[in-house]
């Protein structure tokens, strides 16, 4: 009788093991797709920041250095977020590409404010669009981040807490980084319309 005892506690142990590591799982790959909804619209922004740039070269001739700053933010905020994209979570990347995202908001905003002082191009109808299909990209590229960090919190609560941490622990589940913006300003998404 003590051994069926002993065998149906070592069964019940295995099963909670099992289920707490199958819910570590399941919460980590929230998370990842989360982050592949935000790399999809990253994307996005980092494919209609060329064609902004194109439109505004035939009018913003003496502008050249702004134009380069604007591509080299694009060109090392997409090579940040395909190293993120392989690994979304892992801490560093994540700080890395939330630096990268700031520096680009930052070259954006300066190209957008010196694009002011060029009529033609505010008439440009191609502009116009461009403009508002990144405004459009960059609303959806917030509420992506929203739900990826609301993925995260969750998985890095759950792992942290009792008795889910001894699974977490003994399997190696890392804790995964919020992706969060440093400055205020990247908070919202660059004023692009030209009234």
């Amino acid at each position: 009788m003590m051994g069926w005892i002993v065998l149906a506690v070592a069964a019940l142990l295995v099963l909670f093991f099992v289920s707490q590591y199958n819910r570590l799982v399941s919460l980590r790959e929230r998370y990842r797709n989360a982050f592949a909804q935000i790399d999809v619209q990253l994307k996005r922004r980092y494919d209609l920041i060329p064609n902004l740039v194109e439109t505004a070269k035939g009018y913003m001739k003496h502008e050249r250095e702004t134009l380069e700053a604007v591509i080299e933010a694009r060109n090392q905020a997409r090579k940040v977020e395909e190293r993120a994209a392989s690994d979304p979570g892992e801490p560093q990347v994540m700080r890395e590409l939330a630096g990268a995202e700031q520096a680009l908001t930052g070259a954006m905003g300066r190209f957008f404010a010196l694009s002011e002082s060029y009529p033609d191009l505010r008439a440009s109808e191609n502009m116009a669009q461009l403009q508002e299909e990144l405004s459009s990209t960059e609303n959806r590229i917030a509420f992506a981040r929203q739900a990826y960090n609301d993925a995260v919190m969750r998985y890095n609560t759950v792992r942290q807490t009792v008795p889910t941490n001894v699974v977490a622990n003994a399997f190696n589940f890392s804790p995964a980084e919020l992706f969060e913006v440093e400055a205020e300003a990247e908070r919202d998404a660059p004023r692009v319309s030209f009234d």
